[in-house]
């Protein structure tokens, strides 16, 4: 099997009941994604955060001895007479401090009641989702002594879709993501408020409902649910999809501000994408340059296109290289033991360690964003071209569709301009890393710490702002777009380009008359953020997005 192929059982093999209503009946049609015993994909993790697909455990055999060896090995290790940290000790500097036996159960909740103090918004259904499912996938490696309830109890999250209400601030990314992760834990033990059924409720009142008991923590439990790094893993997999599908979206635009501009399709020839060798930045040269396919260049005109049109592949190909890595980071850390300590239930050890440390997801998600934000910035440059008539080959001023009697008056895509370059701005703001600012912690034992979470949520941002810009560039290249058409009705527009410009033009219709665009805008964005505009074009995770809707 490919490395990211899908393994998958049908629902009907998972171990829990989906919730009624349509979304659930659009689950009930897909494929489960088996948790355990195999390699997880952000594309599956996307799955599940989207709601497209439940989770399953794993029905392999070995696989759940295996889990049910770790939590036995650790129950018998501590009969004997054994010290393991978190389970008959205090936590981090107070590791020095032995639990008496008789508090060792009530050690886990202890945890999980202290770490509720996080604060900022909240994560949405979707990045619970996403943090749930990598906290389970973790658990699921087998390396954290935890009994199959345990596991089944988060799968039961998922498939419920009771959400834990997750703070987004309060972690430093080491010792792993322990603040909100609390929440995750505190949910399975019928503690604070979740979101289920599209109503805030008690944790305890829901698993009443369900007609499943809460969870009572076993030894390690709570530290394993809790001391990971699955908050900065599943925020990553998310902004991995997001800025997948910009790099494509870019390519496009970049394709139709050449048209609008009438441009020179020779600056995508292949050769010159051959003789400097970088994959990715050849991989956008192709994508345009397929766009554009059957495009003549004219003599006469500009010999060359400015940087943000001409050197568009070179931009966009470092964050199609950079996806390769971040993939590669993203997923290693996503199929990892990240808690501390790792019970080995084949060697029957007990390692204490430090794999709650984000440290590649915290330098990742800052690469990342860097990346994006340099997207932002080559289309804000694009789309300033496109209304300035100095640089716009013809166009109208600030690309108005008026009709001259009232061209005075209006104003078109000015104000569009000038916000996107508002926006742009920010989104270069947030591209400070935040790995460098570590700060020693939790009395000098938590003193070297990875950021990653805060790096995650400002990877996050940065997309957030790039996807906004992205979606003032497409109306503008669009509106620019009909507008040369205006001048000339026989400039050629690929076949793969006039479906891109209907697909938009069936929600944000020709500007002639000046009027708010903000409710467009915004509708556009979420498209955007959803990786729901495709126009004729698939990125990688729209191929993984569409095996999963068959």
């Amino acid at each position: 099997m490919a490395e990211h192929d899908l393994s998958t059982r049908t629902v009907f093999e998972a171990r829990a009941d989906m919730n009624t209503g349509a979304d659930a009946d659009t689950r009930a049609n897909a494929a489960a994604i088996v948790i355990g015993g195999r390699r997880l994909t952000i594309e599956e993790v996307v799955a599940i955060a989207q709601h497209r697909a439940p989770v399953a455990l794993s029905d392999d055999a070995a696989w759940r001895a295996r889990i049910e060896r770790g939590a036995d090995f650790l129950r018998r290790h501590l009969a004997a007479g054994a010290t393991v940290y978190g389970v008959n000790t205090g936590y981090g500097d107070a590791c020095v401090v032995g639990v008496p036996a008789e508090l060792v159960e009530a050690l886990p909740l202890q945890l999980t009641r202290y770490h509720g103090c996080g604060m900022g918004a909240y994560l949405d259904d979707a990045q619970a989702l996403a943090v749930i499912a990598a906290r389970l996938n973790s658990l699921a490696y087998g390396f954290s002594g935890v009994r199959p309830v345990l596991l089944e109890r988060l799968a039961d999250l998922i498939n419920h879709r009771v959400l834990p209400r997750i703070p987004a601030e309060g972690s430093v990314g080491a010792s792993g993501d322990l603040t909100p992760l609390s929440y995750v834990a505190a949910a399975l033990v019928g503690e604070r408020n979740v979101m289920f059924d599209g109503a805030l409720r008690d944790a305890r009142d829901v698993w009443a409902e369900l007609g499943v008991a809460p969870l009572a923590l076993g030894p390690k439990e709570g530290l394993a649910l809790m001391n990971g790094t699955a908050v900065m893993t599943g925020l990553a997999c998310l902004a991995f999809a997001r800025a997948d599908h910009l790099t494509r979206l870019t390519t496009r635009l970049t394709a139709l501000s050449t048209v609008a501009l009438d441009g020179r399709a020779a600056h995508f020839d292949a050769t010159l994408f051959e003789v400097k060798p970088h994959a990715g930045q050849a991989e956008a040269a192709a994508w345009i340059r397929s766009d554009l396919a059957g495009r003549d260049d004219t003599p006469g005109h500009r010999l060359q296109d400015r940087y943000s049109i001409r050197c568009a592949p070179h931009v966009i190909g470092v964050a199609r290289d950079a996806l390769t890595w971040v993939r590669r980071d993203v997923e290693n850390e996503l199929n990892s033991a990240n808690d501390n300590p790792l019970i080995d239930p084949d060697n029957e050890r007990v390692l204490h360690g430090g794999n709650f440390y984000g440290g590649h997801i915290a330098f990742a998600m800052d690469a990342l964003k860097v990346a994006v934000a340099n997207l932002a910035d080559l289309m804000d440059r694009q789309l300033a071209l496109l209304v300035d008539v100095n640089f716009n080959n013809g166009l109208p001023r600030n690309l108005s569709g008026a009709a001259p009697a009232r061209a005075a008056i209006n104003h078109g895509f000015k104000a569009v301009q000038i916000s996107s370059s508002a926006w742009t701005a920010e989104a270069l703001k947030h591209t400070m890393p935040a790995s460098v600012f570590s700060r020693s912690t939790e009395a000098h034992n938590q003193d070297k710490v990875s950021m990653g979470t805060i790096a995650a949520r400002d990877c996050l941002r940065v997309l957030e702002l790039t996807e906004q810009v992205a979606a003032a560039h497409t109306l503008a290249t669009v509106q620019a777009v009909r507008l040369r058409l205006r001048i000339d009705a026989a400039t050629p527009v690929p076949a793969p380009l006039h479906a891109f410009i209907d697909e938009v033009s069936a929600s944000s219709p020709f500007v002639d008359e000046d009027r708010a665009l903000e409710g467009e805008l915004r509708a556009l964005t979420a498209r955007i953020g959803a990786c729901d505009l495709h126009g004729g074009y698939r990125t990688t995770s729209d191929q993984y997005r569409k095996g999963w809707n068959a």
